[in-house]
């Protein structure tokens, strides 16, 4: 709805883009979009997106007048000159400036063709219009200009005026360009600044020192803390990497939730009843160290309380350990 609504430009930053029932229905409409004068720009990530790219949707895409381009190209020439494990791990769309989503989802139906065996993938968006829609739009156009040498700072100049009854939002960029610890300071900040209650959700759970030492000094300071995570992990590895940080964590009193509906691939986390974080980012290093990832702070009763009743629906599809 939001793209047959564009009037300008529709501009899309995912991981992972498949050519699946999604795939094909967001490709149409971004083809359709195109044939009426609607400027579309594609960025997908060179690996995450390596199937789509040599796909008949993307030739489609590309002939039907969307702009596809690959983020961070990889191949063995590339691996001799730079870091091919740096990756754009972002979930971005703006559509005329003032409208944006952003969050954990790939372009990918829940059945996420690539391992059906552990569906349904169930993510967590946020849609979003005002301000903040352009503080994601600047991340679009840096990452765009990093791939293409193509500016767009001619989409950055019009102000985006605040929308009567909003809340207060921010969004955030994160990436080994950046050198301002982004993720991993809010997380930390965030931890600290719980005094009741705090949750979080991430598929996959790799942290530092620093999270698990605060995470269980929280429990231990009376913080009602929980952590969900997939029951079945996609990387085994991953997986029993999460679970050598466990014993630490439930001997401080933390609660631990295995969801058992699938992958939980949503990552958020809900500060007492005031602040939600809602992002593209795994609490792992890769995604606070290495990754170019992104996300929205949201500092609102109301929009926490929502986020919280969707973290509940989780816990109580969980078992927990």
């Amino acid at each position: 709805s939001d793209i047959e609504a564009a009037r300008e430009h529709c501009h899309f930053m995912f991981f992972i883009w498949l050519d699946d029932a999604a795939g094909v229905r967001i490709g149409e409409a971004l083809i359709s979009a195109a044939s009426r004068g609607v400027q579309c720009r594609v960025l997908v990530d060179a690996v995450g997106s390596k199937a789509f790219l040599r796909s008949a949707l993307c030739r489609k895409m590309r002939d039907g007048g969307v702009q596809v381009v690959d983020a961070l190209p990889a191949n063995a020439i590339r691996a001799l000159f730079s870091r091919l494990d740096l990756r754009n791990h972002r979930k971005i769309v703006v559509i005329d400036r003032e409208l944006a989503w952003t969050g954990s989802q790939n372009l990918a139906e829940a059945s996420f063709a690539p391992k059906p065996e552990f569906a349904p993938w169930i993510d967590c968006a946020v849609r979003l219009q005002g301000p903040a829609a352009k503080e994601l739009h600047l991340l679009f156009v840096e990452d765009w200009y990093l791939d293409t040498d193509e500016s767009l700072v001619r989409f950055l100049m019009t102000p985006v005026p605040l929308r009567p009854g909003g809340v207060p939002a921010q969004a955030f960029g994160t990436g080994p360009n950046f050198h301002n610890l982004a993720a991993t300071n809010a997380l930390q900040s965030f931890i600290h600044e719980a005094e009741q209650k705090l949750v979080m959700t991430t598929p996959y759970f790799v942290p530092d020192v620093a999270t698990v030492v605060n995470l269980a000094t929280a429990a231990r300071r009376g913080v009602e803390v929980h952590l969900v995570v997939p029951l079945r992990n996609d990387s085994r590895l991953v997986g029993l990497a999460s679970r050598s940080s466990y014993g630490t964590l439930l001997e401080a009193g933390v609660r631990i939730h295995e969801f058992e509906g699938g992958l939980l691939h949503a990552k958020t986390i809900t500060v007492d009843s005031d602040i939600s974080l809602v992002s593209s980012a795994n609490l792992d290093r890769r995604s606070l160290f290495l990754n170019f990832e992104a996300g929205l702070y949201v500092y609102d009763q109301d929009f926490t309380s929502q986020l919280r009743f969707l973290q509940q629906s989780y816990i109580e599809s969980s078992r927990t350990v």
